[in-house]
């Protein structure tokens, strides 16, 4: 019987352990990038997450606790526990039941608010980290990123070079992202420098960010967007000012020229796109991808909004317009541009005919 006992005990001890092991082994694959990250902005995300989770054990925690207290004293069987069929209330009892709530929901409130202005991704940094002011004269690195089907391109204006699907910048130097879609709406996420920002088609996002430790961070879409979304990744180096400038020679050396007419190829649809390097862009090539007219068949976004801005084109503007067709219905059309002297007479037909039916 003792040696039974023995075995049967050695048993469940054995089988304990290999569960607690297999319940641990599903945590071995999780990444903590977002807690431990390397970027100062995603730092006080972190911290701002860690604080809410503790203000809401305050009460969680206690809640679970006294359940189970309350359910084993006043379990059936316990026939010392007080019964009080006729209770119904208590001035003390109710104070805690509804004044700590609101105490950890107060303070959980004035976080939000001060978080949400103190890391709003449109604001300019302040700080490299908790310790660091940023230096007198450092100004931020301006990167323009635009989300394609299924590949990120990355424009450095300052360096007049381009990447497809690899980001680099210089360890604590403040960077300025400007982000837009070319088609559908995406998300940039590089959960070691900064929390997810939108890129939308026909508007631009922003944020402002900086990396405090070098590296090599992943980073990727984070808002579905078709069939290549899964492998829509990227790699974003964490490089000293030396490694930097070389990264940017490279780029130089080995790249092409990245003009409107390769911008159009580079934009149709493709999954597990490679590394491609640009050393030089096409001027405004940025902002015709936010106002949607790399093409140069139609009017940009901006120019439309300011006539509309304006006051319109007034009487007669339909006249004052170059259209063209849209796909192969005569009858859709969209505005390519307002008639300039240069283009005139290329519609002077249409104007004279116009005139004629007035």
């Amino acid at each position: 019987m003792y040696l039974k006992a023995s075995l049967k005990t050695s048993l469940a001890r054995t089988f304990t352990r290999l569960g607690l092991v297999s319940l641990a082994l599903p945590l071995t694959a999780c990444n903590l990038v977002v807690m431990k990250p390397s970027g100062d902005i995603a730092n006080q995300q972190a911290q701002l997450i860690v604080a809410s989770t503790l203000l809401m054990l305050l009460i969680i925690v206690p809640v679970i606790i006294l359940t189970l207290v309350f359910a084993f004293r006043y379990r059936a069987a316990n026939t010392q526990a007080t019964y009080s069929p006729e209770w119904d209330h208590s001035t003390r009892l109710e104070l805690v039941i509804w004044g700590a709530p609101l105490l950890i929901i107060i303070a959980l409130g004035a976080m939000t608010w001060i978080s949400t202005h103190k890391l709003d991704p449109y604001r300019p940094l302040e700080r490299l980290d908790a310790q660091r002011p940023i230096p007198v004269g450092v100004q931020p690195m301006t990167v323009e990123v635009v989300a394609l089907d299924w590949k990120w391109l990355f424009i450095y204006p300052e360096q007049g070079i381009a990447t497809v699907n690899e980001l680099a910048a210089p360890v604590d130097r403040p960077i300025h992202f400007k982000i837009s879609s070319s088609t559908v709406m995406n998300a940039f996420y590089v959960p070691a420098m900064a929390g997810m920002i939108y890129a939308m088609p026909g508007m631009q996002s922003q944020l402002n960010a900086v990396i405090n430790k070098p590296g090599v961070y992943d980073g990727f879409s984070a808002n579905f967007s078709g069939d290549g979304f899964s492998h829509m990744r990227f790699k974003f180096h964490g490089l000293s000012d030396d490694e930097f400038a070389a990264w940017v020679e490279r780029n130089k050396a080995d790249g092409v020229a990245l003009t409107k007419e390769l911008y159009l190829d580079l934009e149709k649809p493709s999954e597990r796109a490679p590394v491609r390097r640009f050393a030089s862009v096409a001027p405004g090539l940025f902002d015709a991808v936010v106002n949607r007219c790399v093409d140069g068949s139609k009017m940009c976004m901006g120019q439309m909004m300011a006539i509309d801005a304006a006051g319109g084109g007034g009487k007669g503007a339909i006249d004052g317009l170059a259209s063209k067709p849209w796909s192969n219905e005569q009858k859709r059309i969209f505005v390519a541009a307002l008639c300039t002297p240069d283009n005139a007479g290329q519609y002077a037909s249409q104007w004279q005919a116009s005139a004629t039916r007035n």
